[in-house]
């Protein structure tokens, strides 16, 4: 018998609605991994959202993020990479 339990995730509209980035930036220590989700467009840029991860969860994300992109590129086809940005990244806080 299988006794895996079903979980019900709850979810409002407006998180159904997602955030729109068109940048990440990654940082860790020992104990976590820190994913910032930005929307840059210079000469200003906004924090969408930060994530913080513990390594496993951050290397199961990555696992994940491979294989849909496989997946993806079988589909449609080669994904091409952006140029790095050309402006220096930094954080403000108001």
């Amino acid at each position: 018998m299988n006794n895996q339990q079903q979980i019900q995730i709850k979810a409002t509209d407006e998180a159904l609605k997602g955030l729109y980035a068109n940048m990440a930036q990654v940082a860790h220590n020992s104990e976590e991994f820190v994913v910032d989700f930005m929307n840059v467009f210079p000469p200003a840029g906004n924090l969408v959202a930060r994530v913080v991860l513990s390594p496993g969860h951050m290397k199961r994300l990555a696992a994940a993020l491979a294989d849909n992109i496989k997946k993806y590129e079988e589909q449609f086809g080669e994904i091409k990479s952006s140029n790095l940005p050309e402006h220096k990244i930094g954080f403000r806080t108001e």
